[in-house]
């Protein structure tokens, strides 16, 4: 199956070749015909399977085809809801990059930035808005915008809206829109809680699909785990961030406290890091993101929060310094790597008290993951090679 098999315009066949989009990913080749039909579709697919063009590709053909027949072409036409600023920048990339030889245009809100730019861009002709909660009930309620023309609403990373607490305003988005309208509801993972805020968005003929294989780490990455002491962690990130130094890596702690911890001690034995957390505001993080993917600093350190969903090109590595809280996390945030057809590795730093989560997450995914065997002289010496010259833990915390 080849994109031009789905009569596209060829505006958007042409970008596709020049992003070399060559064939469709399951998730797009599953998806895609149902979206042009106009179907409701509930999708659930795992991080790094495409799903961003699953449903960009057929949306900017169905209104490129409006703006053809219609003389009306004002309004908002189509809503991308998202949990993150990061995700709402990314997405409108996607948009704006498949669109580029189309009269398509996507502009994406969000909160954290001066709202007058955006309320200016709304000012301009736009079909389709990416954006979170807030600042979109924002615009709405001060009259800057009109969502009575839209003709479609995506929900894009509907697990993680709930995790944010986010339900609400989903269902009181769903009651500003027009009645007739097409649904697309996208997932990372399903469960009844997704299930019910899924069957009260679309229609009960909305088409499901599923693509989640019975592992649902992608084949492209190999993951391990090695059982570290908390207070010896980051030696052992210091020996590997050193042992492959020209390497692009994402490494995830729990909190932003450990975010900044973690970064410190980098620093202390001469490593630049960047790390990006809730306290950090959002022209800074639109900074550290630039940076990160485009290679101008190599190593990252990120909260959950913060980096789930972002599509961050050639990260070789993913480092969970801590394990996290849920075990589905640990699928997003070993999913940064790996992706597309590029092969990634992921290593889990597990304490004593981890140990815990490490069994939930063998019981998520439903398969053991690999043991890295370190040898009592090979920990030592990690430990003693340090140039860490504060080896006492306790000044971590000052």
């Amino acid at each position: 199956m080849k994109f031009a098999d789905y009569g596209l315009d060829e505006g958007i066949l042409r970008q596709l070749s020049k992003l070399n989009f060559r064939r469709p990913t399951d998730i797009q080749y599953k998806v895609i015909p149902h979206i042009l039909r106009g179907e409701d579709v509930l999708a659930v697919a795992q991080t790094g399977t495409g799903k961003t063009a699953a449903f960009a590709i057929p949306i900017i053909q169905l209104l490129q085809e409006n703006r053809k027949r219609e003389r009306r072409t004002d309004g908002i036409k189509c809503i991308v809801l998202v949990p993150t600023h990061e995700l709402a920048e990314q997405i409108t990339d996607v948009f704006n990059s498949i669109a580029a030889h189309t009269k398509v245009r996507a502009l994406g809100i969000f909160g954290g930035v001066d709202q007058d730019p955006q309320i200016r861009s709304l000012q301009k002709r736009h079909d389709i808005v990416i954006a979170t909660p807030g600042r979109l009930f924002d615009l709405i309620s001060q009259g800057h915008l009109r969502i009575n023309r839209v003709e479609i609403l995506i929900l894009d990373e509907a697990d993680h809206m709930l995790d944010l607490g986010f339900i609400d305003d989903i269902y009181a988005l769903r009651k500003k829109l027009p009645r007739r309208r097409q649904t697309l509801f996208f997932s990372a993972t399903i469960n009844k809680k997704i299930k019910k805020l899924a069957y009260n968005i679309i229609n009960q003929h909305a088409i499901r699909i599923q693509v989640s294989p019975k592992n649902p780490v992608s084949k492209n990455i190999d993951h391990a785990i090695a059982f570290i002491n908390m207070d010896d962690k980051r030696f052992f990130l210091e020996r590997f961030i050193r042992d492959h130094p020209e390497a692009k890596m994402l490494i995830f702690v729990r909190t932003k406290v450990r975010a900044e911890r973690v970064r410190k001690a980098m620093k202390r034995v001469d490593i630049e890091a960047l790390s990006i957390h809730g306290d950090i505001d959002q022209a800074q993080r639109t900074h550290i993101m630039k940076s990160f993917k485009s290679g101008i600093s190599k190593l990252l350190i990120a909260t959950d929060v913060s980096a789930r969903g972002i599509d961050i090109p050639n990260v070789q590595y993913v480092i969970n310094y801590d394990l996290p809280d849920k075990p589905e996390n640990y699928v997003h945030r070993i999913g940064r790597t790996g992706r597309g057809k590029k092969r990634g590795l992921a290593i889990s730093f597990c304490s004593a008290g981890e140990r815990v989560l490490f069994e939930e997450i063998q019981g998520f995914i439903g398969a053991p993951i690999s043991v890295l065997e370190i040898s009592k002289s090979d920990y030592e010496t990690t430990i003693l090679l340090s140039q860490d010259d504060e080896k006492d833990w306790r000044k971590l915390i000052e």
